[in-house]
């Protein structure tokens, strides 16, 4: 399969550096040349689970390089996704799928306004990566990637790229009901990512203090409620997964963190900005997530 991956930061590099490895061809594509020609010179270094390798990897900062692709995985940040949609037109041909596996909310609606709705997946990867420097990661988390047709259907695409991912040592199921899956996930975005952000802290360390953890419950809390008011379902205890996950990332710096180390822009409007806007939409409001939204939104426009 030839998979074309728009945004070659941590988590697209993870990902293509595992479908590499498996045999699959694969174009990582950013605009940030710096990154894709340490890829395209010297290979991926690829740090995981105590050891690291170089894996060589197709890398460029231009699209109409990489031909026709049999799928295309958007990991670029959100407030990217539709110019990275629209660049990608030249990678389309007539069965091409369009595969967001993004952070937050909306970042499907955004392609769809581009590119045909059945020809869009949606998905959700709990794996963690943080970007060490050019052509330099760390596999930093492990868990299922979810992916999921937006009408619920299970086809043959679907299972057919399951299989890639899981070969590729990314343990991927196939899910009906995948927008359930993606506020599942963004439970935990909008508990770990603003707080890791203005402290400083690693995943892990939100934990150990009782004013970020209390911090981290009442987020969690608030978006869970917003969900059942729009009747998402949802599994379990939110925030104590909330709470799992950060433990089992603890040594992750969330990208939100990442963006901040770095003076970047954040995707705080696809996370915790989104709850704030359904809660709107349902007269609901969300004051805590309203508060760590501005705080995000101030400390950016300083960068």
């Amino acid at each position: 399969m030839k998979i074309a991956i728009m945004g070659a930061g941590a988590m697209g590099s993870l990902f293509g550096a595992h479908l590499t490895l498996a045999g699959e061809e694969v174009w990582l594509v950013d605009v940030r040349k710096e990154q894709t020609q340490a890829i395209a010179s010297n290979g991926l270094s690829l740090e995981e689970k105590g050891k690291v390798r170089q894996v060589p990897m197709n890398a460029t900062d231009d699209i109409r390089a990489v031909g026709k692709a049999d799928l295309v995985i958007f990991f670029v940040k959100a407030y990217h996704t539709e110019k990275a949609v629209t660049d990608a037109f030249v990678l389309q041909k007539e069965d091409t799928a369009f595969l967001t596996l993004q952070n937050g909310l909306g970042n499907e609606e955004a392609i769809c306004k581009y590119v045909d709705p059945r020809k869009v997946m949606l998905g959700v990867t709990n794996h963690g990566a943080t970007l060490l420097g050019p052509g330099r990661i760390r596999h930093a988390g492990w868990g299922k990637t979810y992916l999921g047709e937006l009408n619920g259907e299970i086809t043959g695409r679907l299972k057919r790229i399951a299989e890639v991912f899981s070969r590729a040592d990314l343990e991927t199921e196939v899910a009906a009901e995948i927008n359930a899956i993606v506020w599942n996930k963004l439970f935990v975005n909008v508990g770990i990512n603003a707080l890791t952000a203005l402290t400083g802290l690693r995943n892990g360390q939100l934990l150990e203090h009782p004013e970020t953890l209390q911090l981290l419950e009442i987020l969690v809390a608030e978006a869970a409620e917003v969900a059942r008011k729009k009747g998402i379902r949802i599994e379990g205890d939110p925030v104590e997964h909330a709470k799992r996950v950060a433990e089992a990332t603890r040594e992750n710096r969330s990208s939100m963190g990442q963006d901040f180390d770095n003076h970047r822009k954040t995707e705080i409007d696809a996370i915790n900005g989104a709850v704030v806007r359904e809660a709107k939409k349902l007269a609901m409001s969300a004051p805590c997530n309203q508060t760590v939204t501005n705080l995000i939104r101030v400390i950016e426009k300083q960068f």
